[in-house]
């Protein structure tokens, strides 16, 4: 018998716990030429915004040795256009989540309020690392309070499954996580990127024109894995866990740590067949070890554990 591997993310029923993560997968076409996007799980859209936005000057992206740094600055052609890109997934048959991005509560609500029709768009994933103009450039998603505000905004002009994307550039993590489950997320996902920088020894000049990026790839993993376990331990409402996965036992580990899906990101421009392989591979783990569903495992490593009786502090020092 073959597993299922059927997910609930708020209103949304996926058919698996897989779909590529924001701004690594744009609108799907570059990808369908390697695989029937239909065996995704969703489809998350990149990054849209009211308006039109031309992104950072560049150079704006720089290899690591174990990952990406990336400054693109939302890039996308603004909601109107994107809107004709939603509407052309339909032929799909699977969920399409939109990236929400804006740089005032009322830009994200502008996106929201046009696409609210659109029977297309199933579902929005708040993008909250985006800076704050009305509080000096902070990101929306550092504070507590102000993502309260946000997502309760937010929370008032849709019915439809409402995600917040959290940033890992906060002291606590798990404090974002509740307040956005407070004010009526239906789901957090996470990790988005974590700040990093490169400089270039021959120039003696920053690689990237904004100084700044995001770093994506195998290197964020471990930070990504622990950050999920801990928001799955603080909330009740459904985990996706994102950073640095490649394949199918990297997707296992944020399952077994309390994700209840996976968002697979800097992995497609390697692999672009890595989001169907991943469908596959964790389905094989289920069926060789005798689970007959995906949610059997979510959390899973959690359950295992047993009190330590001293010897050893959580510092790993005796």
């Amino acid at each position: 018998m073959n597993p299922d591997l059927t997910v609930n993310i708020g209103r949304l029923t996926m058919q698996n716990p897989v779909m590529p993560a924001s701004g690594c997968f744009g609108y799907g076409e570059e990808y369908a030429p390697f695989f029937d996007l239909s065996r995704l799980g969703a489809i998350v859209v990149k990054g849209t915004t009211a308006e039109p936005c031309s992104g950072n000057h560049p150079v704006r992206l720089a290899e690591t040795p174990a990952g990406l740094l990336n400054a693109i600055g939302l890039q996308n052609p603004g909601v109107k256009a994107a809107r004709e890109k939603i509407r052309e997934l339909a032929h799909c048959g699977v969920p399409v989540i939109v990236n929400v991005a804006g740089h005032s509560a009322e830009d994200y609500l502008r996106v929201i309020d046009f696409l609210e029709e659109e029977e297309e768009a199933a579902a929005y994933e708040v993008n909250i690392s985006c800076p704050n103009v009305s509080a000096g450039g902070m990101a929306f998603g550092t504070e507590p309070c102000v993502v309260e505000s946000l997502v309760g905004n937010l929370r008032r002009s849709t019915k439809k499954t409402l995600i917040v994307k959290l940033s890992p550039n906060v002291t606590d993590i798990t404090e974002i996580a509740r307040a956005a489950e407070s004010a009526g997320a239906d789901a957090v996902s996470l990790i988005n990127t974590l700040l990093g920088m490169a400089i270039d020894t021959a120039t003696r000049r920053p690689v990237l024109a904004n100084i700044t990026g995001g770093l994506s790839g195998p290197a964020i993993k471990p930070v990504a894995l622990r950050m999920v376990w801990q928001v799955s331990s603080a909330v009740k409402i459904p985990v996706i866990g994102m950073g640095g996965i490649t394949g199918a036992r990297d997707a296992l580990e944020f399952l077994l740590a309390g994700a209840s899906a996976v968002a697979i990101g800097a992995a497609n421009f390697t692999n672009p067949m890595v989001c169907p392989e991943t469908v596959d591979g964790i389905a094989d783990y289920l069926s060789e070890n005798g689970f007959e569903s995906v949610s059997r495992i979510v959390g899973l490593a959690k359950e295992s554990l047993r009190p330590v009786t001293g010897g050893v502090c959580g510092c790993g020092k005796k």
